[in-house]
């Protein structure tokens, strides 16, 4: 109201003004009398100069603030057009997290134009895998174009991978890798490198950077499976690390190109040579790296789950009954471990023939699996000679054959695993967080629709490691008063996808397993937030 006061009174003098002109008291021939407190009267061109003089100060001070005025009045208008855009494009909702895009953070780099209805932007995904790209695209077009005013939309498509949600715990090697995927079987001869080579061919097919990581060291398949011009692992001496070679824009790392083929060892040195092989890759950054797991359940794998963040986990089996019980000890392996199985792929399940579908061994080996673990996803691929074929020639089958059945199962592979990925990622960044408005924190533990509080207080005083509890005589060393009421975390960071890391004001930091979080005291009367605090 200000900015509109001051050139009011401004006009309202040279309104006076021209009224006095008016009655022939004022004019460029009757300038304005003296003022009282002059000691002489000035000379006639002097006052004229003086009165054109504040004649141009006025008008130029009103100039200046309708200007200012206006200004105001053109940001408040683009301010109005930008909240209509932003809420036109809230209407697409990503049913991965089930958000709406301008939530998600997706709109960045919004122009707008209100005078030649010409608006801008770009939507930044989290993969640029994503397999519903276009579709945003459209309809990113469709709703902004609807608004009356608007006469051109221009959309514009982009990519920022999320770095690992614990990338400074990981070894260098890692950390610049987003989602780190599992294919496993834990049983030989099922097809697991089969279906991870062309798996990591197909997400690098919908636009993301993969790399394949080989992890059976005792038979590795890879260097049969891709044909590479370089066929041999590269130091970099200076920094005393291994260079992957590349196929067709794939990463590769294999103990089969480290130019010792099979490995003859023990158990403990393999898991040596696997995390060495992987941790000091310069795989630099990535959407996926695809992990082809050895078979079993044993040390070699244990390492693996517990050196590598992994995202989530692909099963592959086969019709037999026999397949299933190795895989079903698979499947448990990654429950402990926390690493959730999004996909079963049964392989080598049916053929046609003379018009008919046959099934050579048997039925619902896969079935089996995503009823009894509650897997969500089942794929299944065919008897196909050239899918063989292809793997024996150093060339996958979606690159043979990109428009044929088998890339079609797999392009539908590559959509539910960026998809689940992406949900993984949201789910756990999300798990626990600390609540200020009610200070509280707040836990809803991946795949569980509970959402409980908890007292910062009652978790600090659950703490299980050697700073609080004797290892030995399982002596509480942290007493109930050594903790504050109103003790507050600092930081609360995901660890994998089974806990938390929750650093406290006295420089601890406390690993909260997700389900001694579930077993908690939980608040029940919380207060609920003031509208200052919200």
């Amino acid at each position: 109201m200000q900015l509109l006061q001051a050139p009011s009174s401004l006009y309202t003098s040279f309104q006076s003004s021209k009224t006095l002109s008016k009655a022939g008291l004022l004019s460029p021939d009757k300038p304005l009398l003296p003022s009282a407190t002059s000691s002489s009267v000035q000379p006639q061109g002097l006052q004229r100069s003086i009165w054109v003089s504040r004649r141009s100060s006025i008008f130029s001070s009103i100039t200046t603030r309708a200007a200012s005025v206006e200004a105001g009045a053109s940001a408040i208008s683009n301010g109005a057009a930008e909240s209509d855009v932003l809420k036109a494009l809230a209407q697409i909702i990503d049913p991965d997290f089930g958000t709406d895009i301008v939530s998600c953070g997706f709109v960045k780099d919004l122009h707008i134009n209100e005078a030649l209805g010409e608006v801008s932007f770009r939507l930044e995904l989290t993969t640029p895998a994503c397999p519903i790209k276009d579709m945003f695209e459209q309809q990113a077009n469709e709703v902004v174009k609807n608004l009356p005013w608007v006469n051109n939309v221009n959309v514009t498509m982009s990519a920022q991978p999320a770095r690992p949600l614990f990338a400074d715990q990981l070894p260098a090697g890692l950390q610049t890798i987003s989602n780190i995927v599992a294919v496993s079987s834990c049983k030989g001869g099922v097809g697991k490198s089969t279906v991870a080579v062309n798996l990591a061919y197909t997400l690098a097919g919908m636009g993301a950077r993969v790399g394949i990581f080989d992890a059976d060291v005792y038979g590795p398949s890879l260097p049969t499976m891709v044909s590479p011009e370089n066929r041999l692992l590269e130091m970099n001496p200076e920094k005393r690390t291994i260079i992957p070679t590349e196929y067709l824009g794939v990463k590769l790392v294999s103990f089969g190109f480290a130019g010792q083929g099979r490995a003859v060892m023990r158990g403990p040195m393999v898991s040596g040579v696997i995390n060495q092989l992987l941790t000091t890759a310069e795989w630099g950054e990535l959407d996926y790296l695809v992990v082809d797991m050895p078979p079993g359940t044993g040390d070699i794998q244990l390492t693996l789950c517990q050196v590598v963040p992994l995202t989530a986990a692909v099963i592959v089996t086969t019709p037999q009954k026999l397949a299933f019980i190795d895989v079903a000890k698979g499947v448990r392996m990654f429950s402990k471990l926390k690493v959730p199985c999004v996909a079963v792929v049964e392989n080598m399940c049916h053929f046609d023939a003379d018009g008919k579908r046959y099934y050579p061994f048997g039925r619902g080996s896969g079935s089996q699996v995503v009823q009894q673990f509650g897997i969500p996803h089942l794929f299944d691929l065919p008897i196909r000679p050239n899918l063989s074929a292809s793997g024996d020639s150093g060339t996958p089958e979606v690159v043979t054959d990109p428009q044929g059945e088998v890339a079609k199962t797999f392009q539908n592979l590559g959509v539910c695993i960026v998809q689940q990925c992406a949900k993984i990622r949201q789910q756990v960044s999300t798990a626990v967080n600390y609540d200020k408005s009610v200070k509280a924190i707040r836990v809803k533990v991946p795949d569980s629709e509970e959402e409980f509080l908890l007292h910062p207080a009652t978790v600090r005083r659950n703490d299980r490691s050697a700073q609080s509890v004797d290892e030995w005589t399982g002596e509480q060393k942290l007493q109930y008063t050594d903790v504050p009421e109103d003790i507050e975390p600092e930081e609360i960071r995901p660890m994998g996808n089974y806990a938390v890391s929750i650093t406290w004001p006295d420089g601890f930091s406390q690993i909260a397993p997700y389900d001694q979080l579930q077993t908690m005291e939980r608040l029940v009367d919380v207060p609920q937030p003031t509208p200052a605090q919200v």
